[in-house]
């Protein structure tokens, strides 16, 4: 193994990295707002069960990004260190902002705007890509319909218990439901990564005759971004955890729940969604439960701008950096 392979597997993961601390929030957010758990022990509890997961789901997503976003063929090294250094700028650049933007969407702009600079609009498998800008739209959605057909239900159910009784239970039931969406969220997001090591090691006749993910990068990658959510990212916690709305640890439990069925759906069919999308639907969600007005739509039409922006900036950046990797006759 070149040099070079080992310095564009250290920058995926370090990429992977970034993204636990990105998107830390999007696993603690409910649980450290609702004060179930102090921030310390919330990115803990986190970062074990983004570790594990792993042991749950297969590998699906590693699939569709490694072969399903731009051709096999198309990707080389330059590929690869443009689309991962387009979305580590695009993450550093909203992470220090406290913009909830997806890593996972960041990634994809990024290695299509290097693929398309490399090999042209034919490099781009539209079918797999289309699949993943229609979980733009889909996966908030699916996340907020969810959390609020549970919060209708989770009223219903405990109609006859009194507040004080239904918030000891729920405190309870959270650890239950955090942990599940930090399951899913390791599940789907980790798998990014794997998909980018796998595919440059494909590439180079590293990994046999045919894609597949070896063990010790899915044991590398899970481990990156645990660290990262270890590290947590305190200024999108504020945003994800109080300012869409405040919550209650009843509510926080349904959009976790809505958040984990969603990801977890998602993994099974090797969907490459994003953990920021899915959460900030749920969190609407059940904020719009209690009352419109109860959710702050202009922070929520904030985020979203910034789930639309980031594919296309990311790709700009992507196609940047192809250009100065072959430039630097990177190879």
């Amino acid at each position: 193994m070149s040099l070079l392979i080992i310095f564009l597997i250290a920058v995926a993961l370090a990429f992977d990295f970034l993204n636990g601390l990105h998107d830390a929030a999007n696993s603690i957010a409910t649980i450290v707002s609702t004060r179930v758990l102090a921030p310390r022990y919330a990115v803990a509890w986190a970062a074990f069960f983004n570790f594990i997961a792993f042991l749950v789901f297969g590998l699906h997503v590693a699939a569709t990004i490694g072969t399903g976003i731009v051709a096999s063929g198309i990707i080389n090294d330059q590929v690869v260190f443009a689309a991962l250094m387009g979305a580590i700028i695009w993450n550093i650049v909203t992470w220090l902002a406290g913009i909830p933007s997806s890593s996972s969407h960041a990634l994809i702009g990024g290695l299509v705007g290097a693929g398309i600079t490399g090999g042209g609009l034919s490099a781009v498998v539209w079918s797999g890509l289309g699949k993943t800008a229609a979980a733009i739209v889909l996966s908030p959605a699916m996340g907020f319909f969810l959390a609020l057909m549970l919060v209708l239900l989770v009223s219903w159910a405990f109609l006859k218990v009194t507040p004080f009784k239904a918030d000891g239970i729920f405190r309870k039931v959270q650890f239950i439901s955090a942990s599940a969406y930090s399951l899913g969220h390791g599940g789907n997001d980790a798998q990014k990564t794997m998909g980018i090591i796998a595919a440059l090691l494909f590439a180079h006749g590293l990994s046999g005759d045919h894609f597949n993910v070896p063990f010790w990068v899915v044991l590398a990658c899970q481990t990156a971004m645990a660290l990262g959510t270890l590290l947590g990212g305190w200024r999108i916690v504020r945003t994800m955890g109080s300012r869409i709305t405040h919550l209650t640890p009843v509510q926080g439990v349904c959009a976790e729940t809505a958040g984990a069925m969603t990801l977890f759906l998602a993994t099974y069919m090797g969907i490459p969604v994003s953990t920021t999308h899915t959460i900030t639907g749920a969190i609407v969600g059940v904020g719009a439960a209690r009352r419109v007005s109860a959710v702050r739509w202009n922070v929520a039409k904030d985020i979203v701008v910034a789930w639309l922006v980031t594919m296309p900036a990311a790709a700009l950046l992507g196609a940047g950096f192809y250009l100065i990797a072959n430039a630097a006759g990177m190879t």
